[in-house]
C-alpha cells in the first residue's frame, strides 16, 4: 500500500507528538520541551525529550529519535501503514492510496477485513475458554499445582478447552464457519465432511500480537499425553516464525529490567511471572528467528536466551547464535544461559531463589565469549590442527557480525584464541574464501540486505524493504526522512571532467583569492559567518587524517542524512565543526557527501544562507529532490525561535557517531593491509575521540 507523502505530511501537522508520547511516557514540562523515562531503554533519571516546537523526539541516552509515527512503531512495534491507518483514524483523515489498482485496493480491503474478522473470532473462543476454566476444578488443580496463582491466570488470560469434540459449537452459532477453520480453531476432515474442535482437554495459552489482539492459542495437556503442547497452524493472523508469547504482557517488564529473558515454553513465562521475573518470552515451538530477534530488539537492547545445559539446549543455543550475530550491533548485548540438566528456568527459582536467578543471568555468556566457545568446541587449542580448524570456524561465525566496534573487538580476541595476528587471520579468511561477500567494505559494494531488521522509514509507503542489521550508525533509522532507495553505483551521480563528485574541491583546481567579508575567504584562509565566528578554511577532498573514497561506497547512513538536514536549516553549524568533521561529512556516500560538498562551496561564497534561498538555488543540482524531501518535514527547524544551542548539542552527538564509524573503518582498512603503523594511528585516533566525548559530555552536565 502506497500512501503519498503529501497525506503524511497533512498527518504529521495535525498530530501532537507530545500527545502521542504522553500516552505511553509520563512526560514533564522542561523549558519549552517535555522530558520523561526513556521507554527504550532502562534509565534512572530522565534523558528522553519531546519537542513540541519540533515535533520531535530524542533521547540522549540511547539515541532514539523520531516522530510521532516513529515513536510508535518503535514503541508498539507496529507496522508502519497500519500506524500511519490509526493515527489517521485518530484525526478523522481518510488514508489515500497512490498508484494502486481498483483490484488490489479491494484485494487489501478484503485481507484487512478478514484479518479483524479472525482475532475478533480468536478472541470470544479465548474468552469462552477463559469462561470454562473457572468451572473445572482439574484444570484449577493442575495449574495450582504448579505454583500459579488466579491473578496471574487473568493477567495472562489462561483458558481451558473442554475434552469434547465440539465445544466450539456451543460459542458459536454457525459451528461450520469457514472463518472457524481459517482461525485454526475447528479442523475440517473433507472426505467424512465433519468437523471438530482443534483443541480439546488442554489449558488454552492465548498468543497475542503486539497490540494485544488474540492472534492463536497454545495448549497443554494436564497429563503426559502427546502432543504435550500444541500450537494454532499457520493463519492470515498467526506466524510460528513471527510471534513471540508473552510479548505483550512482557513489554513493560522488560523495560523496566533493561534485557528480555527468552525462553522455551509458555508455561516458563507464566511461572516465572508468578515468581517475580515478568520479563521472559517464549518462543512457539520453533527455533528463534530472525523475526524474533528483530520484535525483542524494538523492546530492548540486551536479549538473554535461556537454555537446558543438556546436548539440546546446545543445539538450540547455535541456532540462536546465527541468528543473533548478523543483528549484534554496537549497541546492543546478546547472552546465553545455560541452566544444570536437571532445571528449567522456572524449576531453577523454586529451588535456587530469585536472586540466584539473577545472578546466573548477570553471569551469562556473553555473545563474543559463546562464538569462541563454539569455534573451539571439541577441538584441542593446544595443537596446530586443532587451532587451524578453530580458525576457520570463527571465521564462518565473525563473517555473520555486521561492522563495528564490537566486530573489531572480536576479531582481536578471535585472533588471539588461534595465536594468530588479526591481519593475518583476516588474510587466512580471505585467501580461503570464507568473508565472501557476507562482509561489506572488503573491496566490494555491500550486498543487498536479506534478514529482517531494518524497520521502513516512517516516511516511506511500505513496500517490500531490504532487511540486514544496521550498519554502525543506524541509531538514527527512525529519525525522520531516512530514506532506503537511494543508488549506490558510481556511474548514477553524474561526475565532472576530472571524474569527480559534483561539488568535490581538488588541490590546485580552487584559486585561494579573497571571497566576500561577510561570509567568505580571507586572505589568510579563514572563514566568517554572520555571527562574526572564525574557523579555518581547507581542502575537503581528502582530509589528512581521513582517507578519501574515489566515489561512495555504500548506502549513506541516516546519521549523515541527520546532519545534512541541520546544515540545510541552520547554515551557522557549519561553523560549529571541525576540520575533520568536514572532511568527514565531504566524503559521505551520495547523496549526502555531493551536497555537503555543494553547501561548503556555498557557504565560502555567500556565508550563513537561509533554507528559503538554499531551495532557490538548490535548482538544477542532482540532489535537490532529496535535499527537499529531509526538510519536508522539518520546517520547525528553520523557524526564528529554534533553540541553536539545542540543535549545536543534536550536531555534535551526530558527530561523534560518525567519527565513531571512521575510527572503526579506518582500523579495518589497515588490518586488511597489515599496516600496523595505521592500526596504531586508528588506536590514537579513536582514544582522542573519546577523550573528547567525555570532555563535553561533562561540559554539558555542567551547563
Amino acid at each position: 500500500m502506497a500512501i503519498p507523502q503529501g497525506f503524511i505530511d497533512d498527518l504529521l501537522a495535525r498530530t501532537d507528538v507530545v500527545e502521542v508520547v504522553g500516552r505511553h511516557v509520563q512526560l514533564k514540562r522542561a523549558g519549552a520541551n517535555y522530558q520523561g523515562l526513556c521507554p527504550f531503554h532502562s534509565e534512572k533519571s530522565p534523558s528522553f525529550t519531546v519537542s513540541p516546537s519540533k515535533q520531535f523526539y530524542h533521547c540522549f541516552g540511547c539515541g532514539k529519535s523520531g516522530n510521532a509515527i516513529g515513536f510508535l512503531m518503535d514503541h508498539l512495534g507496529s507496522g508502519f501503514v497500519e500506524t500511519v491507518q490509526d493515527l489517521a483514524q485518530q484525526a478523522g483523515l481518510t488514508v489515500p492510496q497512490e498508484q494502486v489498482s481498483p483490484q488490489e485496493m479491494a484485494r487489501q480491503q478484503a485481507q484487512r477485513e478478514q484479518r479483524k474478522t479472525l482475532t475478533e473470532v480468536l478472541e470470544q473462543a479465548a474468552q469462552a475458554y477463559r469462561e470454562r476454566l473457572r468451572t473445572t476444578p482439574l484444570a484449577i488443580d493442575y495449574l495450582k499445582k504448579r505454583g500459579l496463582s488466579g491473578a496471574i491466570a487473568q493477567r495472562f488470560g489462561l483458558g481451558y478447552a473442554p475434552d469434547t469434540w465440539r465445544g466450539l459449537a456451543s460459542v458459536f452459532a454457525a459451528y461450520d464457519d469457514p472463518l472457524l477453520e481459517h482461525s485454526g480453531l475447528v479442523i475440517h476432515n473433507a472426505e467424512e465432511d465433519k468437523r471438530y474442535d482443534r483443541f480439546r482437554g488442554r489449558v488454552m495459552f492465548p498468543i497475542r500480537n503486539e497490540r494485544g489482539e488474540c492472534i492463536g492459542f497454545g495448549g497443554r495437556v494436564l497429563g503426559d499425553e502427546k502432543p504435550k503442547y500444541l500450537n494454532s497452524p499457520e493463519t492470515p493472523v498467526f506466524s510460528k516464525g513471527h510471534e513471540l508469547y508473552g510479548l505483550y504482557e512482557a513489554r513493560n517488564a522488560i523495560r523496566d529490567a533493561g534485557h528480555v529473558l527468552v525462553t522455551e515454553g509458555y508455561m516458563d513465562v507464566v511461572a516465572l511471572a508468578q515468581l517475580g521475573l515478568p520479563n521472559a518470552v517464549a518462543t512457539l515451538g520453533t527455533a528463534c528467528t530472525p523475526d524474533h530477534m528483530t520484535k525483542l530488539f524494538r523492546v530492548t537492547d540486551q536479549v538473554v536466551f535461556s537454555f537446558d545445559g543438556d546436548a539440546a539446549g546446545r543445539r538450540a543455543a547455535h541456532k540462536a547464535l546465527h541468528v543473533a550475530l548478523p543483528l549484534a550491533t554496537d549497541v546492543r548485548t546478546v547472552k546465553f544461559l545455560f541452566l544444570p540438566a536437571e532445571h528449567d528456568p522456572d524449576s531453577f527459582v523454586r529451588t535456587q531463589g530469585k536472586a540466584a536467578f539473577d545472578q546466573a543471568v548477570q553471569q551469562a555468556v556473553p555473545l563474543s565469549r559463546f562464538v569462541m566457545d563454539v569455534a573451539s568446541e571439541t577441538l584441542d587449542l593446544e595443537t596446530a590442527e586443532g587451532r587451524a580448524q578453530t580458525a576457520v570456524r570463527a571465521g564462518e561465525l565473525w563473517r555473520l557480525l555486521p561492522q563495528g566496534t564490537l566486530a573489531q573487538q572480536m576479531l582481536g580476541d578471535l585472533a588471539s584464541l588461534v595465536r594468530m595476528e588479526a591481519a593475518q587471520l583476516l588474510e587466512s579468511w580471505q585467501r580461503q574464501g570464507l568473508l565472501g561477500k557476507g562482509r561489506p567494505g572488503r573491496g566490494e559494494a555491500p550486498a543487498r540486505p536479506t534478514s529482517p531488521s531494518i524497520k521502513p522509514s516512517p516516511f516511506a509507503d511500505e513496500r517490500k524493504h531490504d532487511h540486514t542489521a544496521h550498519p554502525p550508525g543506524s541509531d538514527w533509522s527512525q529519525d525522520l526522512g531516512g530514506f532506503d532507495s537511494w543508488p549506490t553505483a558510481e556511474s548514477t551521480w553524474p561526475q565532472d571532467g576530472h571524474g569527480a563528485w559534483p561539488g568535490a574541491r581538488h588541490e590546485g583546481r580552487e584559486s585561494r583569492d579573497s571571497r566576500s567579508s561577510h561570509g567568505g575567504r580571507g586572505e589568510r584562509g579563514a572563514f566568517r559567518n554572520d555571527r562574526g565566528n572564525r574557523f579555518k578554511g581547507k581542502d575537503t577532498t581528502a582530509g589528512k587524517r581521513w582517507q578519501s573514497h574515489s566515489g561512495p561506497p555504500g548506502m549513506p547512513t541516516p546519521r549523515s542524512e541527520h546532519a545534512a538536514r541541520l546544515l540545510l536549516a541552520q547554515m551557522e553549524l557549519w561553523a560549529t565543526l571541525s576540520e575533520t568533521e568536514h572532511s568527514l561529512l565531504c566524503e559521505q556516500p551520495a547523496p549526502v557527501g555531493p551536497l555537503i560538498r555543494w553547501l561548503d562551496r556555498q557557504f565560502q561564497d555567500h556565508g550563513t544562507v537561509a533554507w528559503g534561498v538554499l531551495v532557490e538555488q538548490l535548482q538544477g543540482q542532482p540532489f535537490a529532490d532529496f535535499a527537499s524531501q529531509l526538510m519536508r518535514t522539518h520546517k520547525d527547524l528553520t523557524a526564528p525561535q529554534a533553540n541553536f544551542a539545542e540543535l549545536e548539542s543534536e550536531m555534535r552527538s551526530i558527530m561523534f557517531g560518525i567519527r565513531r564509524d571512521a575510527c572503526a573503518a579506518q582500523e579495518t582498512r589497515a588490518a586488511l593491509a597489515n599496516d600496523i603503523e595505521g592500526l596504531k594511528r586508528a588506536k590514537l585516533a579513536r582514544e582522542e575521540l573519546d577523550r573528547a566525548q567525555a570532555a563535553w559530555a561533562a561540559q554539558r552536565a555542567a551547563s
